[in-house]
């Protein structure tokens, strides 16, 4: 029963192969095992972490090694066509180098988090993404290239015919390409970072993600909007958070028979109000006060102040506008809005209307 051949080998021939692919899969249990029970407890005592990412880099790699060895061996144990040895071990020289790939690319990536992602600043560490797929695309394109050129494979030629392909894959993915461009541009011109709240192109929001397609933006309604980054980069960006004081204008009304001294007193109340509202600059080069516009129902003034960075926006207007509300009222000046004076002719003549400014003033109908 055991000489009975099966394409041209025997039973006992096929079972040793078979037990010799079981062995090098009880081995890789028995690797995984060890390093779950001794070497991961050991290195972690150490204080250095060179065991560590030597361990990371070599575990999965090193099991797929031995699977290899163990098929390899079983494989060749067998006889079968001389032309099917050739594609055998191509196969595995492929598969071999591709391994040794797999490691370096493993261990520039576990280097790469170790030496740049704790020693960097806030602008580095967000680069860190764009880098490490940058370092492992190099990286596989070079295992790759060396895998084939070690089994007779034209390199030139296949240069040529990537480079034919590559051209019209560039026309199809000219915007995939921008957008990679667009996120390096980001990265190292720094025009914001994640967590600045900007204003694009008109849309305002926080920035919570830079990746290689797009940028994703929250809104202030919670909605996320994502930007191609070419766009992000062809555009005006006001980076908001890195604004050192928000600046304010309030534009007051009063009526028209205020007189000179109402206004210079109006315009001192204003100059005097942000030392009583928090998170407003007290800073009297900070503050602007004048009167501005004579308009058809109300003299106007004009005032500037500066929200200080830590101050939230929203609030502290609101504050500003309670503030010169309740001032303006205890001072008894008087807000304009606009009014309609209706005049009556005496006798048989025509009656008619016409728009007057009366500020201050409620809407009067002289007695006919």
């Amino acid at each position: 029963m055991l000489n009975y051949e099966i394409w041209g080998n025997s039973v006992q021939t096929w079972i040793v192969s078979l037990l010799i692919i079981a062995g090098a899969f009880i081995v890789v249990k028995l690797l995984s095992l060890l390093g779950r029970k001794v070497i991961k407890p050991f290195i972690g005592r150490t204080n250095n972490r060179v065991d560590d990412i030597i361990y990371y880099s070599l575990e999965s790699p090193l099991k797929f090694a031995v699977m290899l060895l163990g098929i390899w061996i079983a494989i060749h144990r067998l006889v079968y066509p001389d032309h099917l040895v050739k594609y055998v071990d191509n196969a595995y020289s492929i598969l071999i180098i591709l391994d040794i790939t797999w490691v370096l690319a493993r261990l520039s990536t576990a280097l790469l988090q170790q030496y740049w992602g704790q020693r960097s600043d806030g602008h580095a560490l967000k680069m860190m993404p764009v880098v490490r797929r940058t370092i492992l695309v190099l990286i596989w394109i070079i295992g790759l290239v060396t895998a084939l050129s070690n089994v007779g494979v034209d390199i030139n030629a296949l240069w040529g015919t990537l480079g034919i392909g590559g051209i019209a894959f560039a026309l199809a993915a000219q915007d995939t390409v921008k957008n990679i461009f667009g996120a390096f541009t980001i990265f190292t011109d720094k025009p914001f970072g994640i967590g600045d709240t900007i204003n694009v192109n008109g849309f305002e929001g926080t920035v919570v993600d830079v990746g290689m397609r797009s940028t994703r933006i929250m809104g202030y309604d919670r909605r996320i909007t994502s930007y191609p980054n070419y766009k992000i980069t062809d555009a005006s960006i006001v980076n908001i958070s890195s604004e050192p004081m928000r600046r304010a204008m309030v534009k007051v009304g009063l009526t028209y028979d205020t007189g000179a001294d109402k206004m210079n007193e109006a315009l001192d109340i204003l100059r005097g109000l942000p030392a009583k509202v928090k998170d407003v600059s007290e800073n009297p080069s900070d503050i602007t006060a004048y009167f501005s516009d004579y308009t058809d129902s109300a003299l106007v003034i004009t005032f500037y102040y500066y929200i200080e960075k830590q101050g939230d926006i929203l609030k502290v207007t609101s504050d500003m506008n309670l503030a010169i509300l309740a001032a303006f009222n205890k001072a008894g000046l008087n807000f304009a809005f606009p009014t309609r004076t209706l005049l009556v002719q005496r006798g048989g003549e025509d009656a008619g209307s016409r728009d007057e400014s009366v500020p201050g003033n409620a809407p009067q109908t002289p007695n006919s």
